[in-house]
């Protein structure tokens, strides 16, 4: 019995050591050597495509053409919050989703609700596709805005553009 168990003992041990150590996010062993605090924030931001320089996560004033200001979060979750400057009977707080599709390029997708005379009319969706700068302090793009009515029939397609500030902790 002792030595059945010592061979299932040197079984088991034998099969972890043969299998790759290779259990997380990457392979250790693709991963350049580096050292230094600033060297090992660097590598982890471009592994994972964020850090301050290249990425538009944080808090942002914008600028909308034709008309319009907002503050927006953009979340490392790919999520986004926006508090745009119109009155608040007519809606004025969206979400949406964000996506990198580039070097320095976003695009989101955004929507919010319609109110007319403090009841609801319908909803929006903002799509649009963004480019940082390369400091990481300001974006532009352009985006469409179309509306609805409450039974989904589209009531406008607005194209704009986009400017926006990092605001800076």
């Amino acid at each position: 019995m002792k030595t059945l168990l010592a061979l299932g003992v040197l079984t088991l041990t034998s099969a972890m050591h043969a299998l790759p150590a290779a259990a997380s996010c990457s392979d250790p062993r693709d991963a350049p050597v580096v050292s230094g605090k600033e060297n090992l924030v660097a590598a982890a931001a471009a592994h994972y495509g964020f850090g301050r320089h290249n990425s538009i996560v944080g808090t942002w004033l914008v600028s909308y053409g034709p008309g319009g200001e907002a503050y927006i979060q953009w979340h490392s979750d790919g999520t986004e919050w926006e508090n745009i400057n119109h009155p608040v009977l007519t809606g004025n707080i969206c979400m949406g989703s964000w996506e990198v599709i580039g070097p320095h390029r976003v695009a989101r997708n955004h929507f919010g609700w319609l109110y007319t005379g403090g009841l609801l009319s319908g909803w929006f969706n903002e799509t649009e596709t963004d480019e940082l700068s390369e400091d990481g302090n300001s974006y532009s793009g352009t985006n469409e805005l179309k509306l609805y009515d409450l039974s989904g029939n589209m009531i406008a397609d607005i194209p704009g553009t986009a400017s926006a500030t990092r605001i800076t902790p």
